[in-house]
């Protein structure tokens, strides 16, 4: 269980196993992709609040409608109290003034981790009586930040065989006092490494190396989970069998694992990924703790690309690889952008180091997939709490190429007009 408390009021959540759910409810809801997400709230203030459920999940599912995927497997004769249960045990989204209000909601089901977003608004009708008051009274505003709260939980959800489930950054350096540097020495020390990750021997370039993230394990473990990203199965004979499988009927995988690269003399700490309908296209990423810190942080080295499609090949362990959209670059902004949008970055940059290679001359990487890029590698360091963009610094180092315009020919230009301002 985990919570969180602002503006007198205290939101706790957890989400049920599989087996929790069936120990309580009596059915299987990982039959249906379904997971029963337990709610909380304490509310002190002397507000009445509304539970805003869509934004938890925006494919909820009502109680009658769970009862109803259920029907089949319960007696004639217990239906109805079943049914009746669920809604008795459902959260209210009406939340009195002064008072505990606990429930469920069902929502489908997430693997590896799950972002759960509570937010809480103050009844509108309330609200407006308290605005008809404040001007009666010659006030022209009430309190916002007492109109809607928000409360935001990243929760592991580990299954054996994910790869964070063996993540131990207390000893991937033990025995070693890494050093702190200053910016100055964090920019030559993210330029100074390789261009690219290695095969396991470490004399072939893989993917490019083209992202660092500054933030401690559990601030990056969160921050990427509460944008969206997943984390991923590690390589073993059931994720693979599910990978082919996945593979065979252009299925959704979304916890797939992906093949090992190297950094450091070790395959990647930790990999995330955003996923798509179909398991041969995916967003990407690999992790490796580096052997630096800055500003009391940790600082991780990564390779990010977009999978576009999956080819067999004798390379991999799987048998089975992944195309790579060769436009590199808009990896690499996808996982800005995506941070940028839930206010987790605090600073960013880019600095050289990473393989550059013009779209008339791609690089390759170890499984012949060809890409090209500016040589930039994007480093964000990760706000501690949501923050706005208005709010977000720049470390001035260099400026990148945008993507987009890099893969673009001379015909793009008549979609692009400069406007003429001297009058």
């Amino acid at each position: 269980m985990q919570s969180k408390k602002a503006e007198n009021v205290e939101v706790s959540v957890a989400i049920l196993t599989d087996e929790q759910a069936e120990q309580h409810f009596g059915i299987d809801l990982s039959s249906h992709d379904l997971q029963a997400i337990w709610v909380n709230v304490k509310n002190e203030s002397p507000y009445r609040f509304w539970f805003l459920r869509t934004v938890l999940d925006l494919d909820i599912y009502p109680p009658d409608e769970v009862a109803i995927l259920f029907k089949s497997q319960l007696p004639k004769k217990d239906f109805a109290v079943f049914r009746q249960r669920l809604r008795d045990e459902s959260m209210r989204v009406e939340l009195q003034p002064r008072s505990v209000t606990q429930g469920f909601v069902f929502a489908p089901k997430a693997l590896g981790g799950r972002y759960v977003d509570v937010r809480l608004g103050q009844d509108i009708y309330d609200v407006e009586l308290a605005r008809r008051a404040a001007q009666e009274n010659g006030q022209t505003t009430i309190k916002a930040k007492e109109l809607e709260l928000r409360f935001d939980f990243a929760i592991p959800l580990p299954d054996g065989i994910f790869d964070y489930e063996r993540l131990d950054t207390q000893h991937t350096y033990a025995g070693q006092t890494l050093p702190e540097l200053t910016l100055d020495e964090l920019r030559a020390e993210v330029r100074a490494l390789p261009c690219c990750s290695t095969n396991a021997e470490g004399d072939a370039p893989g993917d490019p190396l083209n992202i660092a993230i500054v933030g401690d394990s559990s601030q990056v473990l969160n921050s990427l989970s509460r944008s969206g990203w997943s984390f991923t199965h590690r390589l073993s004979v059931k994720s693979i069998s599910n990978l082919i499988g996945a593979t065979l009927a252009s299925t959704p995988y979304p916890v797939a694992p992906v093949s090992d690269l190297f950094l450091f003399g070790r395959k990647q700490d930790l990999a995330l990924q955003r996923g798509r309908p179909s398991i041969a296209e995916r967003n990407h990423m690999r992790l490796w703790l580096a052997p630096f810190r800055y500003a009391g942080k940790q600082v991780w080295v990564g390779q990010i690309s977009r999978d576009i499609g999956i080819k067999l090949t004798s390379k991999s362990s799987s048998l089975t690889t992944h195309i790579i959209d060769p436009e590199v670059d808009l990896a690499r902004e996808y996982l800005l952008q995506t941070l940028l949008a839930g206010g987790f970055v605090q600073a960013m940059g880019f600095v050289k180091g990473s393989q550059a290679a013009p779209m008339s001359a791609p690089a390759v990487n170890l499984m012949d997939d060809s890409y090209f890029s500016d040589g930039l590698r994007l480093v964000i360091q990760l706000s501690d709490s949501p923050i706005p963009y208005s709010q977000v610094r720049s470390f001035l180092w260099e400026r990148s190429a945008a993507p987009i315009l890099e893969s673009q020919s001379g015909d793009a230009e008549e979609n692009f007009q400069a406007l003429d301002t001297e009058q």
